[in-house]
């Protein structure tokens, strides 16, 4: 049977970085692992890095982070939209517990 995960980059993500993700994720510390189908090429998280930010009065702020700049979001549409696409992110999401779980299923299979 197939497994339905696949890592990319090669046997070292497998190896080398599984083992201390478990131990970073059982002390109780935030551990991000983005996973995606296999039929993906690209996740709607995985262009670059972004910050969602509220403002004390309630407005919604997006920093998202190019290479070479950064770029300020602060139309209140277009930040919405990716806030939003952030909660589905985490809506869909595995638990801490599962996440570690998952990860010492796939440390097991190596």
């Amino acid at each position: 049977m197939r497994p339905r995960w696949r890592w990319s980059g090669g046997p070292r993500p497998q190896t080398v970085l599984i083992p201390p993700l478990v131990t970073q994720a059982q002390a109780g510390k935030t551990v991000r692992v983005v996973g995606r189908g296999l039929n993906r090429c690209v996740s709607c998280g995985s262009g670059r890095p972004l910050a969602l930010l509220e403002t004390p009065d309630g407005r919604s702020l997006a920093y998202s982070e190019g290479q070479e700049s950064g770029r300020l979001i602060a139309d209140p549409k277009q930040a919405a939209v990716l806030h939003r696409r952030y909660a589905t992110l985490r809506a869909q999401a595995l638990t801490p517990h599962d996440s570690v779980g998952l990860l010492e299923r796939i440390r097991g299979e190596l």
